[in-house]
């Protein structure tokens, strides 16, 4: 199991996900954002504009995924 924060993963906040894989993780981040965009809470509305911003591009999105894979995979299990 790793740890990755809402932080490490583009969003805003140090909410902690633990997951096996970072396909998990990234499927907990989803639903965390999903919740906060529907809290409409600011900081976390900010970095979803700065995450759109990064999707305008297929090529840097991917690029940004791999690295977020790649950072996942380097992480001690917990």
């Amino acid at each position: 199991m790793k740890t990755m924060t809402c932080k490490q993963l583009g969003g805003a906040c140090s909410m902690a996900f633990q997951a096996n894989t970072f396909e998990e993780i990234a499927a907990m981040s989803k639903q965390h954002g999903t919740a906060m965009f529907e809290a409409e809470d600011e900081a976390h509305l900010k970095a979803m504009d700065d995450m759109k911003a990064l999707m305008s591009s297929p090529d840097a999105m991917q690029a940004w995924f791999e690295s977020k894979r790649r950072e996942f995979d380097a992480l001690p299990e917990d």
